[in-house]
């Protein structure tokens, strides 16, 4: 099976090759560092710390592992991978200076030796849900201690592993520490061979993420200058089939609410352009935020937020935040950026990705699922007519934040001994 995994790979590798250098003709920064993605680029220095987190979502949850890393191993050089360009350049901006930011190579043993002869961790720390045979492979045989840290696994993913049957197994068993979110996480990768002695239930580490100190006064400045005396909502990390439905709500709560402002923010930065095209080819006042161009006349109806870096700032101006990836198969994106923010929360069906969090914010009071475009404007008309009910469910999303965190310590408890 080891064998013909690797013959897939070195088959893929040139058509995903050209993919990225395809997109990079829209966007540019797919061909920054392109050498990385084969095991190249600058040297680091030995003897420190490695995370990987894919992309956004996972190198924001990476955040208070890093900072706390820093803070008790000040001497320990931090190196951070991700695999999209969005997620370097959020690590980039988060990290600035205490951690060095690169991509993660493709899983080849060529490129990966070449990687981690660069880098030379004394640890690796891999979040969420990274598999990569021949990279966890290459760990053991030079002796860097792995860890999967906040770990999921979804029931499909947990059935696809095990058809490729004792890959993934041998995958796993390298792990020295499994930190799973969950405890049905925890089950599924003892299910596919982990080491049930190394395998633990730490928490979800997003519960763990600190709000920035300002971010309340930031969020009213947009609030002042976008939607003064009137509703706002954010629709948030939107997929490809999910505009549709936002718009037609937006369009169908104009007529219940005159002058409430969308603020629609597209998961992949190549998708602003045709979101733009589809807000004047459907008729809607629009501006973008890149531009500023019209964006605060109160006549505007759609903002689009083309910018990266400023989700969680607007979802501090708003009134009710959807978080996108959820009315398409995706499986949901950070439900818990505006929950720590006290924002009601609105979510389509698909929430696989943060299935626990949705149940838990769901059980609070906090979030409600929605799966289409008039029972979202109805949910919208309802709590935009409803302060009372608005701060209601915005405090039950702040609690429920409150009371889960704990992952951090849990983590740190058990990748301490490692160091």
């Amino acid at each position: 099976m080891r064998l013909l995994y690797r013959l897939a790979l070195y088959l893929s590798a040139p058509l995903v090759s050209l993919v990225f250098l395809w997109r990079g003709l829209r966007d540019r920064s797919y061909w920054r560092n392109f050498g990385e993605r084969f095991g190249l680029g600058t040297p680091g220095p030995p003897g420190g710390i490695w995370l990987h987190a894919v992309s956004v979502g996972e190198v924001q949850a990476c955040s208070p592992l890093v900072h706390a890393l820093r803070r008790r191993h000040p001497d320990l050089p931090v190196t951070v991978t991700t695999f999209t360009p969005t997620g370097a350049a959020r690590a980039r901006a988060l990290f600035e200076d205490s951690a060095r930011v690169r991509y993660v190579p493709f899983d080849l043993p060529g490129a990966v030796r070449r990687f981690l002869r660069r880098v030379q961790p004394r640890l690796a720390v891999i979040f969420e849900t990274e598999l990569w045979p021949n990279l966890y492979r290459e760990c053991a045989r030079q002796r860097v201690p792995l860890v999967l840290a906040s770990a999921r696994l979804t029931a499909r993913s947990a059935a696809r592993y095990r058809r490729l049957g004792r890959l993934f197994a041998d995958t796993l068993a390298v792990a020295r520490v499994i930190a799973a979110q969950a405890p049905r996480d925890a089950e599924r990768f003892r299910s596919l061979g982990a080491d049930p002695q190394h395998t633990h239930v730490t928490g979800n580490l997003k519960f763990d993420f600190e709000l920035p100190a300002d971010i309340a006064v930031r969020g009213a400045e947009l609030r002042a200058r976008y939607a003064a005396g009137r509703a706002l909502w954010v629709a948030g990390s939107t997929h490809a089939g999910e505009e549709e439905t936002l718009l037609r709500a937006q369009r169908l709560l104009l007529q219940r609410r005159p002058g409430s402002l969308l603020v629609l923010a597209p998961r992949h930065p190549p998708r602003f352009a045709e979101v733009a095209q589809r807000l004047t080819r459907e008729g809607f006042r629009s501006a973008r935020r890149s531009t500023g161009a019209g964006a605060a006349d109160a006549d505007c109806e759609v903002l689009l937020l083309d910018t990266l870096g400023e989700l969680l700032t607007f979802y501090a101006a708003a009134d009710v935040a959807f978080v996108g990836g959820s009315l398409v198969p995706i499986g949901g994106h950070n439900l818990l950026e505006p929950a720590a923010l006290g924002v009601p929360v609105l979510t389509g069906p698909f929430h696989s990705n943060s299935e626990d969090a949705a149940r838990l914010l769901e059980a609070a009071g906090a979030l409600q699922v929605i799966r289409d475009a008039g029972e979202l404007a109805a949910r919208l008309e309802g709590l935009l007519s409803d302060a009372a009910e608005r701060q209601r469910r915005g405090a039950a999303a702040r609690a429920s934040v409150a009371a889960n965190r704990g992952a951090l310590e849990k983590l740190l408890s058990l990748i301490e001994p490692l160091l």
